[in-house]
């Protein structure tokens, strides 16, 4: 039986790895055992930060609507309870748009709410 030589596939499957590793400080970037641990733990952060973002996105638009609201006088509380009482259906993401960049369209659905 022939010797098999797994020089090629071994250096394929490091520069692999490392490729994963760029641009992270010291051997973890370059020593193998390093870099192997540090994407392993890179994967759950990245995992977890996609969780995290959704959470930080919707406290953004509601302060965001919250100090629109506050210039007029509203709670957020009440504003969010009467577009839930007139049926009015604008997510957060939409409200916070509106409030940042389109006031006059803001303040036509806060006359809609009273």
């Amino acid at each position: 039986m022939s010797r098999v030589k797994r020089g090629k596939i071994k250096t394929k499957k490091r520069r692999k790895l490392l490729k994963l590793t760029k641009g992270f400080k010291w051997g973890r970037k370059s020593k193998k055992r390093q870099a192997k641990e540090a994407v392993l733990h890179k994967l759950s952060h990245a995992f977890r930060g996609r969780k995290q973002k959704k959470r930080d996105y919707r406290r953004l638009w509601n302060t965001k609507i919250n100090a629109a609201l506050k210039e007029k006088g509203l709670k957020y509380n009440q504003f969010i309870n009467n577009l839930k009482n007139k049926k009015i259906k604008l997510d957060r993401k939409i409200l916070a748009d509106l409030a940042e960049n389109h006031n006059e369209v803001f303040q036509k659905i806060i006359e809609l709410t009273k």
